[in-house]
């Protein structure tokens, strides 16, 4: 992969630029992210993986911008996101959370509330309504249901598709088919593969299922303990190792803890 040379007349534009990005703790004495660099371009299929508590989810917040930087640089299309408004930034690079709210709404109008505060045309909203439901087989009868009457896995499936109806450039998921079965998690990689070579929608997944992960990404970065320590093509890893690894350090930290 080519790397950006910050001095140069003719620096390469990527999509998304980490320089040196730290974060640390409010009171500054622990690392959730350390010296983190990498690139990446429009289109790509990004998994992030790394035992619990390696930084994953700290680093999704810090590109959605729901965390500022401590140090270092985070730039979009080559311009620090610090100067990009923070609604517009956060319409081109969604953040689907683990756990997602549905705003108290039932399902139907949770949908398309990111549409609605861009007052876009009534009829876009209701096309790209009844074209996701379809795609991701929406069931006619959760409509009218708010959260409280949805499953963990059922307000996941939820978030994920009012996320697809936006259209962002960038769509980051934590740990998406966590609470999903595994037909529904198959279901999910096949529409993420087609949005990606479609539309060039960037995708950054956080998944600690590496089966998902291997059916998905073409490439992988790994953290632990807040650093990245490997940035490979997917089609590169050794995924029997990489498995192990994960168990190893997990089993570490577990230690660690008691």
């Amino acid at each position: 992969m080519k790397k950006t040379i910050l001095n140069s007349s003719t620096i390469e534009t990527y999509q998304v630029r980490l320089d040196q990005v730290s974060l640390t703790t409010s009171l500054g004495s622990q690392y959730l992210v350390k010296d983190i660099s990498f690139e990446i371009n429009a289109g790509e299929k990004v998994a992030i993986v790394g035992p619990s508590g390696a930084g994953k989810t700290s680093l999704l917040r810090l590109l959605n911008r729901l965390s500022e930087p401590t140090s270092g640089s985070i730039y979009i299309e080559n311009q620090d996101y610090r100067l990009l408004p923070a609604i517009q930034l956060r319409r081109d690079i969604m953040l689907v959370q683990q756990e997602s709210k549905l705003l108290g709404m039932p399902v139907k109008d949770s949908l398309v509330y990111g549409l609605k505060l861009q007052n876009l045309n009534p009829q876009i909203i209701r096309d790209r309504l009844i074209t996701w439901i379809e795609k991701m087989r929406l069931p006619n009868d959760w409509m009218e249901r708010t959260e409280v009457q949805l499953s963990a896995g059922q307000r996941q499936w939820v978030a994920i598709t009012r996320a697809l109806i936006t259209q962002p450039k960038i769509l980051l998921l934590d740990e998406p088919t966590s609470a999903l079965d595994a037909g529904r998690g198959t279901q999910l990689i096949s529409v993420l593969k087609e949005l990606a070579s479609t539309t060039k929608t960037t995708i950054l997944m956080v998944n600690h299922q590496l089966d998902m992960v291997e059916e998905f990404a073409t490439r992988v970065l790994h953290i632990q303990e807040g650093k990245l320590i490997a940035d490979m093509p997917a089609s590169q890893i050794n995924w029997q190792h990489l498995r192990q690894s994960l168990i190893e350090a997990e089993q570490k930290a577990a230690e660690e803890w008691d």
